[in-house]
């Protein structure tokens, strides 16, 4: 956005290519270690998930088991792929605005303010909700609010 005459040659298709494999890596690398460490825990008999799919807070939920450890793991991958990523796009867009305030029309101003205000909001839903859901500790979370926000970061984003 800074240097849109450069994009071509700064975004090479060797550098988006490795950026899919990375991030391919990573999300299989964190889905296969929750999924280990589910893998550790028994399940009560009550085996009904009140929820519309089968997320990783409904199913802990359900464990007779000791669920600190997961809930740990949750808690270092969710500061890592969570928190990372939505205070990188939070810098990111200090970079857009200081860069905005430079131009001298309004109507640009205008013009760039409501793309990046919708994209921008459609981000603090997803992440919000996300954080709320994943790194919040589960006991203050009631099942309604659980399937609410798992709405919010998959079907209303």
């Amino acid at each position: 956005i800074c240097f849109p005459l450069h994009y071509t040659r700064i975004m090479s298709p060797n550098l988006c290519v490795s950026m899919v494999l990375l991030s391919w890596a990573l999300t299989t690398l964190c889905a296969m270690l929750r999924t280990l460490l589910l893998t550790r825990l028994s399940f009560c008999k009550n085996n009904v998930i009140p929820h519309f799919f089968c997320d990783l807070s409904a199913l802990l939920k359900l464990a007779c088991s000791d669920i600190h450890i997961n809930e740990l793991m949750i808690m270092i991958i969710g500061a890592l792929v969570v928190i990372l990523p939505f205070l990188l796009i939070i810098v990111s867009y200090a970079h857009i605005v200081s860069s905005i305030l430079k131009v001298p029309s309004t109507r640009g101003i205008h013009k760039v303010f409501s793309t990046c205000g919708s994209h921008l909001s459609v981000v603090s839903l997803f992440y919000g909700s996300v954080i709320v859901l994943y790194l919040c500790p589960s006991s203050n979370n009631s099942t309604v609010k659980d399937t609410v926000m798992s709405m919010m970061y998959t079907v209303v984003t």
